[in-house]
């Protein structure tokens, strides 16, 4: 039942040597190259399928849903590689796309599968500094795992245990081609792109954006004080954000709780830490926040430092910028709820000028 398939023929494109890409990049770790695939199946001859690259988390380009050729996103991208290299580049996926279609459709026709249904694959290989890597290739089906390809073996592992799935594994394992074109794709033409892509998204790469943070509370009963701190417009993307009591850092608990890390439209990220308290505790609050933009230094943000717990805080959900002392070193106001901190990377840890040229009582840079 494949014998009609055409053979694939496949030509490698030609790579540059560079020298060592991530050592010439301050970020410690790996990177990785990913492949997003979406493919809705209409029916048995419409197949609408949408693509998307990415080198960490920045959006490289993506696939024009009719010709199959690729948008680039970045300035730098399309100037990494020789115009061949994108058109062999652009041919494998093309024909990666009209086997997997193909595969697909023919397993869904001999098991009955009814159609819409949506299969996605995320694929791609990671490199680490040392220069050895790893590649992957998960495939989904309607949304849960479906299959998954052993990059080292050339196989195809089950992910569910179907009789689809049991189907479709033996159909691509027994096309041997289409494995192969799998293998160069993201064992050798992913990991060569990736380290000329390196080279010329360092800057991309290694931007770094300041977090901003506020912290204000909330009152959903009177016997409790929800205090947040959310902490926005950083880039990249880790952050530690934690709450101190007494300026100990509060472990893992019922009382505190922490939201994803989640992308704003500008490409940085947004993160907020709730911490439920008993008003009128006794204890003293701080958001500390540590991140890569920072250096070594962390930015404290006090809760209600310049006045006691008892002063008369009606409107809990209002929050106000710039009064409460921060980073910039503005008097607290009496009732003031919350202070937004921004932190001006010049001054000496330990340090914050306020209005006027006013120090703080106490440096929120550490």
């Amino acid at each position: 039942h494949l014998g009609h398939l055409p053979p694939l023929h496949i030509t490698q494109p030609s790579r540059p040597t560079l020298t060592s890409p991530c050592g010439l990049l301050s970020h410690v770790g790996s990177f990785t190259v990913r492949l997003l695939q979406t493919s809705t199946f209409q029916n048995t001859s419409f197949v609408d399928t949408e693509g998307l690259g990415l080198l960490e988390d920045i959006e490289l380009g993506s696939l024009d849903k009719h010709t199959w050729t690729i948008r680039f996103y970045q300035p730098w991208v399309r100037p990494a590689l020789p115009r061949s290299d994108w058109d062999t580049i652009e041919n494998m996926i093309k024909i990666y796309l009209q086997q997997f279609s193909h595969l697909i459709n023919e397993g869904a026709m001999q098991k009955d599968v009814t159609y819409p249904f949506v299969a996605q694959c995320v694929a791609g290989c990671e490199l680490y500094p040392n220069r050895t890597s790893r590649s992957f290739a998960y495939v989904g089906y309607n949304g849960q795992d479906f299959l998954s390809f052993d990059t080292e073996n050339a196989t195809w592992v089950l992910s569910q245990d179907t009789g689809l799935s049991r189907y479709v594994q033996a159909v691509l394992q027994n096309y041997t081609a289409f494995s192969e074109l799998v293998e160069v794709l993201f064992n050798d033409t992913c990991v060569d792109d990736m380290e000329v892509l390196l080279h010329y998204g360092k800057a991309a790469l290694e931007r770094q954006e300041l977090p901003v943070a506020t912290v204000f509370a909330r009152t959903p009963r009177p016997d409790q004080l929800l205090l947040i701190c959310r902490v926005t417009g950083f880039y990249p993307r880790p952050i530690s954000v934690a709450w101190l009591q007494d300026g100990q850092e509060v472990p893992p608990g019922p009382a505190l709780n922490t939201s994803a890390i989640l992308p704003n439209a500008d490409l940085t990220y947004q993160v907020r830490i709730t911490l439920a308290v008993a008003p009128h505790d006794g204890h003293s609050y701080a958001c500390r926040v540590r991140h890569r933009s920072l250096g070594t230094r962390s930015l404290l943000i006090p809760w209600g430092r310049c006045h006691p717990w008892g002063w008369g805080w009606g409107g809990a959900a209002r929050r106000s910028r710039g009064w409460a002392a921060g980073s910039h070193g503005h008097g607290c106001h009496h009732g003031t709820l919350g202070v937004e901190t921004q932190v001006r990377p010049l001054l000496p840890p330990g340090a914050a000028v306020g209005e006027k040229g006013r120090k703080c009582p106490r440096g929120l840079l550490h």
